[in-house]
């Protein structure tokens, strides 16, 4: 299959517009879905804020907004596209119609693939025409910004699909993520999600600030974290011996009481710390505002870890 440069984005929210800013940079034809025309309007004001940022980070000169469609149809979408980037609402009923809607219409060899953060493809192109050509492509917000994406096979899932996939993520400047087989949560998430478990905890018995947490995080492993993962972390901890020893030296405290995976229950009093929380950590910023010192950052921080990269990977 020829280079794919026909990209259709269904859903226009945050992640799909990520999507779409990303695939423009690259030089992508983008075709957007949306039930919505008034959404046309917010969505080009999010790609021109996002702009600066990009073009930094991709070295890019100027958008063209020449590449990029809007319609309100879902056949006029999809019909002339390589690929199908669908980021529709995370249930799996809408997912599964909506699927079987874009197989039905699509080309046949045309690539889809679900933003899903968590669900099962087998499960959500259960009704899909050709379900070989599907797949996985989670990414990571701010899609416009971050290189990862996990793609995930469903068990019709061809070889020849997901590795033309993986090709054409490595087109937009992503490091794709090939996960083995299908699973609930994927891996990121599912990490995450354990993190996520263990500070409502925490919070719910008064342990800590939401502000506390996240101080715990960004100034101690989050810095690690950005060069490398939980498992090289933790080869380093182990000194000359590496993970041998580490395992030998700290494997017994995974006996001790230290987590707590099961979820508590998000009360209301629990919900009121949360966002009372974060309101307070915010210190009247607004979201945009917050978002755009997050993007300047990650451009910024991308840049200077190349360097150290090419030494590790």
């Amino acid at each position: 299959m020829p280079s794919i440069k026909k990209v259709a984005v269904i859903g226009t929210g945050v992640i799909g517009a990520g999507w779409i800013i990303r695939c423009l940079a690259h030089n992508k034809i983008v075709y957007a879905f949306d039930k919505d025309p008034k959404l046309k309007n917010s969505l080009i004001k999010e790609i021109k804020r996002t702009w600066p940022f990009v073009k930094k980070l991709f070295k890019k000169n100027k958008l063209n907004l020449k590449n990029f469609y809007y319609f309100t149809s879902l056949e006029k979408t999809i019909k002339d596209a390589d690929f199908i980037q669908e980021c529709a609402t995370e249930n799996y009923a809408l997912k599964t119609k909506l699927m079987s809607r874009i197989g039905n219409y699509a080309k046949t060899n045309a690539i889809i693939s679900s933003s899903s953060s968590g669900l099962l493809p087998t499960r959500i192109y259960s009704k899909c025409k050709n379900p070989q050509r599907s797949l996985i492509g989670h990414p990571f917000n701010p899609v416009y910004l971050l290189p990862a994406v996990e793609i995930v096979p469903g068990k019709k899932t061809s070889t020849r699909y997901l590795n033309q996939a993986k090709n054409f993520y490595k087109s937009i400047s992503m490091n794709p993520i090939m996960v083995k087989k299908e699973l609930p949560g994927y891996l990121s998430d599912r990490l995450q999600e354990a993190l996520w478990r263990e500070g409502l905890h925490i919070i719910n018995e008064g342990y800590a600030t939401t502000e506390d947490l996240d101080r715990a995080i960004e100034d101690g492993p989050g810095l690690r974290w950005s060069l490398m993962g939980t498992f090289l972390t933790f080869h380093l901890a182990g000194g000359k011996a590496g993970m041998k020893h580490m395992l030998e030296q700290f494997g017994p405290a995974l006996k001790l009481p230290w987590t707590k995976l099961k979820a508590p229950k998000l009360t209301k009093n629990l919900s009121s710390r949360i966002i009372s929380g974060t309101k307070n950590q915010s210190k009247g910023k607004s979201v945009s505002m917050i978002s755009n010192i997050r993007d300047e950052y990650l451009v910024e921080l991308q840049m200077m870890r190349k360097k150290y990269e090419k030494k590790l990977r």
